[in-house]
């Protein structure tokens, strides 16, 4: 296990699972429909045994399903499981963020096509009111979660001041 799945953090466990290098790009890939190992390793220019073991991690993690298509030899494909498809959100609006603030020369790879045939840039927005979710407009305050360890400093406080007037 690595030092973010100790954290008491949801941005550090997700970070823990979908954060290593180049699993965002397996996980764009597979999104984008390539399934089979041989076709991540050429597009992605990975070796072969970092591939397998970013592979095994996801599919461990329950990101990514193995499924075998082939007998013999034995082959399998992979494809994202409801966990995967539910990161892709977040790996839509990274993309945004890198066509905004890294975009490569001649502009973006590729444009987004809702299924009602609009293309739009992915925008986090409330769902009750529909307002953009910002850094200016969003607080985080304590969960039920919410507990002392690593990565809580400013979460955990309130937690250990809650403590201290149970205490009283």
């Amino acid at each position: 296990m690595n030092r973010f799945g100790e954290m008491h953090c949801s941005i550090a466990q997700a970070v823990g699972v979908v954060g290593e290098p180049w699993t965002p790009l397996i996980l764009r890939d597979l999104f984008l429909g390539l399934c089979r190992f041989d076709d991540l390793a050429q597009d992605l220019g990975i070796s072969r045994n970092l591939l397998t073991r970013r592979l095994e991690h996801l599919v461990a993690a329950g990101v990514v399903e193995k499924r075998r298509y082939q007998e013999r030899p034995p082959r399998h494909e992979y494809v994202l499981s409801r966990a995967g498809r539910d990161v892709v959100p977040a790996l839509l609006t990274l993309m945004a963020w890198g066509d905004q603030w890294s975009t490569p020369p001649g502009g973006p790879p590729a444009l987004l096509v809702h299924d009602c045939g609009a293309q739009f840039t992915p925008v986090v927005t409330c769902p009750h009111c529909g307002g953009a979710a910002t850094a200016d407009t969003v607080t985080a305050v304590r969960g039920p979660g919410a507990a002392q360890g690593p990565g809580t400093m400013l979460l955990s406080a309130g937690v250990a001041a809650e403590a201290a007037e149970a205490a009283d």
